[in-house]
């Protein structure tokens, strides 16, 4: 009885041991969960090569969410590594968006002004140059009925809910579809990648693959344009809310809230808070516009300087040409810059190309399109559609936001961080971050000398107070019970934009609340950080060290870029 007590004892013992020694620790446990966040997919990619898009869908996502949520606040995050740290709280971050965006039924609305699901097709057309990249497309035509029937049944859902665009946003939203309904299937967008096939294939091949697409073309998306032609003008136009602001739709109010949360990736800020600070740069940049007409001896109100800038023909190309060299021109400029300023450069390059006539009427000015392909370039694209609205005195600010040092080099730096970063991190994208950066940017080109004369120093800050002017009318729009009409006005007495970009503009803030907040508060929070650092070091304050530790990390939310920042300048201080 004695031995077999001893025995039981002894298991139990080396039982417990080995439990010990196979416990996860902290990093272990990160890791493991981080992987299942990766891995989970929640459908079949062969069988939904677009992605899955039903309510069941985005319940179980959020279900998903919840679970890893509790999961990783039982970590111990004192035990982790910094960067471990900066991955926990971006987990989490991202996790909690999936939660809400099923909270809210967000995805019953998949729409913006400039933009929508059937949009996001475009960007599946790229260049051909392999046997697999063709197959994978023709897969991805194939797909497009499906794709576009969910989409339909979600926007059905959100009619009946009251969750849906207004009706004010969406004139001329008609050629967002409408190009894509064509009778010659050469014409059509989709088949454009098929103009010019991989080399390695016979002619005999690329006939088949061409005489193949244009069949799923005429049998499949020219039809799908045709239905959501008639489902948009027939079922969603007629029947959508006519109040522009968000809280007017079902728990908008806190939705907004919710929106402003997510975009300036803090809890600090309400829509009071951050329209009283709209109003503050709003009146510093007025003052600082005002004292550059004087420098061009410009004899007039500030309203009849801006009519100026609007109509004098001295400050537009005559062709789309030859506003696209003058931004490659400006973007060779600041290539030369960047080794002064910057310590680590991307290795992927950068071209600048036209939008896409299929989507440019109602796009803005310019923006970065990325490619996380090894064999593929990022590119600026330049709206060279209504050359009118389209300034050259903005367009050193534009560049350096879209290009270099801007979305170019920050998105690439952030796809080429080492294998120490988990590759979600590297796939993410938070506008507080990439677009307070691309912001700041504008800011810093004036230090790399890229602003040559009077009239792009106002363009500079005429995009500065844009991005000041959108605290001001997102708030109002979502917050305050602005009509369309006072923030028109408000962007037109302010700005120097040309009036087509404020009626683009003011549609996009009416559509996608609080994502405009982003930029103005990621910038301030940049520059704020950026005095308290030369304050704090003075002659040991170094630009580009002070860059690699905004960069180094890739993507973080604003607390923990200010907690980093913070640590530099206490690192630095020890050490010197």
């Amino acid at each position: 009885m004695k031995l077999y007590n001893t025995i039981g004892i002894l298991i139990l013992v080396i039982s417990f041991s080995c439990q010990k020694k196979t416990e996860k620790t902290p990093s272990e446990t990160l890791a493991y969960i981080s992987t299942e966040i990766n891995d989970q997919k929640g459908y079949d990619e062969e069988s939904y090569p677009l992605g899955l898009f039903t309510k069941e869908y985005y319940q179980q996502e959020a279900d998903f969410a919840q679970k890893k949520i509790q999961e990783l606040n039982a970590i111990e995050k004192d035990r982790l590594s910094e960067s471990d740290q900066i991955s926990l709280d971006l987990h989490l971050f991202t996790l909690q968006e999936k939660v809400d965006h099923y909270k809210f039924e967000s995805y019953l609305n998949p729409l913006l002004s400039d933009a929508g699901f059937h949009n996001d097709l475009i960007y599946q057309v790229k260049p051909l140059t392999n046997q697999d990249q063709v197959k994978k497309y023709i897969t991805t035509l194939q797909a497009i009925p499906q794709f576009v029937d969910q989409h339909i049944v979600l926007l059905r859902e959100g009619l009946s809910k009251g969750i849906s665009q207004p009706k004010v946003i969406f004139k001329g939203y008609e050629s967002s579809y409408s190009k894509h309904i064509v009778d010659t299937i050469e014409n059509s967008f989709f088949y454009s990648p098929f103009k010019k096939l991989p080399i390695d294939l016979t002619n005999t091949q690329k006939d088949s693959i061409r005489l193949v697409v244009k069949q799923i073309l005429t049998d499949s998306v020219i039809p799908q344009f045709k239905k959501i032609k008639t489902f948009f003008e027939t079922e969603y136009l007629p029947n959508t809310r006519k109040q522009i602001g968000v809280s007017k739709i079902p728990k908008g109010a806190a939705y907004y809230q919710n929106r402003i949360n997510y975009y300036t990736t803090s809890t600090q800020y309400n829509a009071e808070k951050i329209h009283t600070i709209g109003l503050k740069e709003v009146a510093r940049i007025k003052k600082e516009m005002l004292a550059i007409i004087k420098e061009t001896n410009f004899k007039g109100s500030f309203s009849e300087f801006i009519s100026f800038l609007r109509t004098d023909q001295q400050f537009y190309a005559k062709t789309g040409d030859e506003l696209l060299k003058e931004a490659r021109n400006i973007c060779k400029k600041v290539d030369a810059q960047l080794p002064r300023f910057f310590k680590t450069l991307p290795r992927k390059p950068y071209g600048v190309a036209p939008v896409p006539d299929a989507i440019a009427p109602k796009y803005t000015s310019g923006r970065y399109v990325g490619s996380d392909q090894d064999t593929e370039p990022g590119y600026y694209w330049v709206n060279t559609h209504n050359l009118s609205s389209r300034p050259l005195y903005t367009l050193p600010a534009l560049s350096v936001h879209e290009a270099v040092p801007g979305h170019h080099l920050q998105g690439s730096l952030n796809n080429e961080l080492g294998d120490s970063i988990p590759q979600f991190r590297k796939d993410l994208y938070l506008s507080a971050y990439g677009e307070g950066w691309a912001l700041y940017t504008e800011y810093l080109a004036e230090e790399m000398g890229i602003y040559t004369n009077s009239y792009e120093q106002f363009g500079k800050l005429t995009y500065e107070m844009w991005r000041a002017c959108r605290l001001v009318v997102d708030t109002g729009i979502h917050a305050k019970d602005w009509s369309r009409d006072q923030v028109i006005d408000f962007l037109s007495t302010n700005t120097a934009l040309s009036l087509h970009e404020i009626n683009t503009e003011t549609d996009r803030y009416i559509a996608w609340p609080g994502q405009a907040l982003s930029y103005k508060i990621g910038e301030l929070k940049i520059r704020e950080l950026r005095v308290l650092a030369q304050e704090e070091l003075k002659d040991k304050f170094d630009i580009r060290e002070f860059h690699e530790t905004i960069l180094e990390q890739g993507t973080v939310t604003l607390p923990i870029l200010e907690k980093r920042i913070i640590d530099y300048i206490n690192y630095k201080k020890e050490k010197y």
